[in-house]
């Protein structure tokens, strides 16, 4: 199924954990309707999550009441796939101190940068407009998901 439309679906959340639910559920959807297949949509979800803690984490030093903009396109017919940008009106990260820490060094967190260039296409960090940081990631559709049937 194409999901054939240049209208981005956009939605704003707050800077709660719990809420991260609802863009997981909104971007599974999409996924399924632009035609990613199952794994590909769990690589997706994943690294929008862990882009989203970490906004909480380290944009917004933990505080739940910051907003977070979300925003799911479909990308043109012709590179099929998604775009995601979030928005975040915090602290900006030079691009250049976002670092993944060595993968040799096993312990909890920090693997947020490993799993979104693992499992994204593109990443681009850019400074917001008034502060904060804007996120776009791409993931194309490979071609043999297009042909299946979903």
């Amino acid at each position: 199924m194409n999901f054939e439309t240049d209208k981005p679906v956009k939605i704003t959340i707050f800077s709660m954990p719990i809420q991260l639910q609802i863009v997981r559920a909104a971007l599974e959807k999409m996924c399924q309707m632009i035609g990613f297949d199952d794994d590909t949509t769990g690589g997706i979800i994943l690294s929008v999550d862990e882009a989203l803690t970490n906004i909480i984490r380290h944009a917004y030093d933990g505080s739940d009441d910051k907003l977070i903009e979300v925003e799911l396109a479909q990308l043109s017919e012709n590179d099929g796939g998604l775009k995601i940008c979030l928005r975040d009106y915090g602290k900006y990260v030079d691009r250049s101190k976002i670092k993944p820490r060595d993968l040799a060094d096993v312990r909890p967190g920090g693997l947020g940068v490993h799993i979104m260039k693992e499992y994204m296409d593109s990443l681009d960090y850019q400074p917001g407009d008034g502060g904060g940081t804007l996120l776009t990631m791409t993931k194309k559709l490979q071609k043999q998901e297009a042909g299946s049937d979903q």
